[in-house]
C-alpha cells in the first residue's frame, strides 16, 4: 500500500495545483459575469461538497485520503475504489474545463 499512497500524494499534489489555477480562472469568469452554476460536480456524482470551486472537491478528496491511511489493507483497498473514481472525475473535469477556456 506504500507505493500507493506515494502515486496517490503525487496525484494529489497535481491536483491541487489545477484546481487552484482553474479556481482563479472562475474568479475571473465570475467577476466578469460569466460562469453562473450552483456547483461543479452533480449531487450523485461521489461527493458531498457541493462548491463553485474545485478546491473544496480537492480537500474532500484529500479527507479521504488521510482517513483511507488509517484503515487495514481490506478495508483500504475497499475504500480505494471510491476516492480513485473522484480523483479521476475531478482531473478529467479540470481538463475539460482547461480546454473550453483556452477556445
Amino acid at each position: 500500500m506504500d507505493s500507493v499512497h506515494q502515486q496517490l500524494q503525487e496525484t494529489l499534489q497535481t491536483l491541487y495545483r489545477k484546481a487552484v489555477d482553474a479556481d482563479q480562472m472562475l474568479d475571473q469568469l465570475q467577476h466578469q459575469q460569466q460562469g453562473k452554476f450552483a456547483a461543479i460536480f452533480a449531487e450523485d456524482s461521489g461527493f458531498t461538497t457541493r462548491s463553485k470551486r474545485f478546491g473544496p472537491y480537492v480537500e474532500e478528496i484529500a479527507t479521504d485520503w488521510q482517513a483511507l491511511k488509517q484503515l487495514d489493507n481490506d478495508a483500504a483497498k475497499q475504500a480505494l475504489v471510491p476516492l480513485v473514481k473522484k480523483i479521476e472525475l475531478a482531473l478529467s473535469t479540470l481538463h475539460q474545463f482547461a480546454s473550453s477556456i483556452k477556445k
